[in-house]
């Protein structure tokens, strides 16, 4: 799987990184959601982690953008954040969020979550 991981936090990306990169898939990181919406475009990740507390483009405004783009309708993209009231993960749904994950996360959580909305290879 190719999976895009958007955080402005280097230590969250790089967290998040060695974590996919253990259970074996490919990984594209971005710093902020303009970042994000280049990477998206050229590398068509198969899933995509968002955080929302992001400089210049937070992460509604970046779900939002990719979720407009006819390619990634169907991507499935968790928000990433420390901030989890029902209204952050209400907002992030109205947005076109698939989940929500809440910092800091474990190997574990980051990976099933990311099993529960990628479809299994028949």
């Amino acid at each position: 799987m190719k999976v895009l991981i958007v955080d402005d936090s280097n230590t969250i990306r790089r967290s998040a990184e060695i974590f996919l990169r253990q259970a074996g898939h490919e990984v594209i990181v971005a710093i902020d959601g303009f970042d994000a919406l280049a990477k998206v475009n050229d590398h068509q990740p198969d899933i995509i982690f968002c955080d929302i507390l992001m400089p210049r483009l937070d992460g509604y405004q970046t779900c939002m953008l990719i979720k407009n783009n006819k390619r990634f309708v169907h991507t499935p993209l968790i928000m990433l954040s420390s901030k989890d009231s029902v209204f952050d993960v209400a907002r992030g749904r109205i947005v076109g969020c698939a989940d929500y994950l809440t910092k800091p996360f474990t190997k574990d959580q980051l990976i099933k979550t990311m099993d529960a909305h990628i479809p299994i290879p028949q």
